[in-house]
């Protein structure tokens, strides 16, 4: 796997290493050992997939607070979407900054986000699914989010407005 350090500390977008002949390709698509030798959480507490319907959809951008604050490692496996990460970690050099990337079942890219930082992602594509690794399970008590259009942090999403989100998302307040 090739890890390359985006400009949010610690988040990294991951290729693959793909092995192609004529029957088509053999992907690695998770080597803790390229992880955990960048000093990574490699822990998985729970695998989750998201299935999305329309193109526009947005989910997030979500986080949980200690002690169930999560790394994930985040792929598209069919569709595509622009995965983002904002930092929310106070003792950060790029607190408050986001980054974001296309994850795609055809690029095969990954998204490693440490503990700390937010998730979301838009969909690019109808049909859109999504797989997790994540380092804590779900704790609902201990669930968070702000939103995904936070003057705060100015994530310019590539489609614009979603055309689908859940109110819980649209309804964050205001990151103080």
């Amino acid at each position: 796997m090739v890890l390359e350090e985006l400009s949010v500390a610690g988040v990294f977008l991951v290729d693959a290493d793909v092995f192609t002949d004529d029957r088509g390709a053999f992907v690695c698509a998770w080597l803790p050992s390229d992880l955990e030798a960048r000093g990574l959480d490699i822990r998985i507490a729970q695998c989750s997939m998201a299935l999305n319907h329309r193109k526009g959809t947005i989910r997030g951008m979500h986080y949980q607070l200690p002690p169930f604050e999560e790394a994930k490692f985040v792929r598209a496996i069919a569709g595509a979407i622009f995965d983002v990460a904002i930092d929310l970690r106070p003792d950060s050099p790029t607190y408050r900054r986001w980054t974001g990337a296309e994850l795609s079942a055809a690029n095969r890219r990954a998204m490693y986000l440490p503990a700390g930082v937010a998730h979301g992602y838009q969909t690019l594509t109808d049909a859109a699914e999504v797989m997790y690794f994540v380092s804590s399970a779900y704790a609902p008590a201990h669930q968070r989010g702000v939103r995904w259009d936070d003057p705060a942090f100015g994530v310019i999403w590539p489609l614009g407005a979603p055309t689908m989100i859940h109110p819980r998302d649209a309804g964050y307040p205001d990151f103080g």
